[in-house]
């Protein structure tokens, strides 16, 4: 028999000013803004453990006093629900395999007379 948790972990992975940003929270939802996914109940890693991930901590600081985060849906790249939560980290997009989705506006060159 398996054992279920009784709260989510979901693994967010975005796109934000070229980097890419992987977090862990426990609510993650579509309704309250349009085009932009809400999370909720950011986890981060405990403070007891030893070895202290400096990623971790610049993310922990920048989401201190967040309660909740809206991350605009084409800057998603993947929600997972995991089993257990990992490290929350940035990593530099230089690999040129991501690319953030084409946003149009009416001032593109396409545009233009």
């Amino acid at each position: 028999m398996s054992h279920k948790r009784s709260t989510p972990i979901y693994k967010i992975i975005f796109h934000n000013q070229g980097r890419i940003y992987e977090i862990y929270a426990s609510h993650v939802s579509h309704e309250g803004l349009f085009g932009f996914i809400e999370v909720e109940k950011l986890i981060f890693g405990e403070n007891s453990t030893l070895v202290v991930d400096p990623t971790e901590e610049n993310l922990k600081s920048e989401f201190k006093d967040v309660e909740r985060t809206y991350i605009p849906m084409h800057a998603i790249i993947r929600i997972d629900q995991v089993s257990k939560q990992g490290t929350a980290r940035i990593t530099e997009s230089s690999d040129g395999n991501v690319m953030p989705f084409p946003m149009y506006s009416k001032n593109s060159e396409t545009h233009k007379k």
